[in-house]
């Protein structure tokens, strides 16, 4: 009897380990991809604002072609960002549980 509950408590902790290096590569992960965002965000806003700035004194279409480029940009960064922040709290939501 003694054997067999050990076995079980093994079986337990060894689940909870498994658990806990899913949800902590999880974590990682999501954090890898918040941080890219951030990067990619910072590059992309950088390059709209030199185009800007270089394309300002040529002509006044590609002024407004560049600014409803970078409005695109910043939608698709809104919901990027949106959706890690949704995988970080299901993630926190799953580590809460358990």
């Amino acid at each position: 009897m003694h054997n067999q509950k050990t076995a079980q408590c093994f079986q337990y902790s060894v689940a909870a380990a498994v658990v806990v290096i899913v949800v902590v590569v999880v974590v990682i992960v999501a954090v890898v991809v918040v941080l890219v965002v951030v990067v990619v965000v910072v590059v992309v806003v950088t390059v709209v604002l030199v185009l800007v700035v270089v394309i300002a004194a040529a002509a006044p279409e590609v002024v407004a072609a560049v600014v409803v480029v970078g409005r695109i940009v910043v939608v698709i960064a809104v919901v990027v960002v949106g959706l890690v922040v949704v995988v970080v709290m299901l993630v926190a939501a799953v580590v809460n549980t358990v």
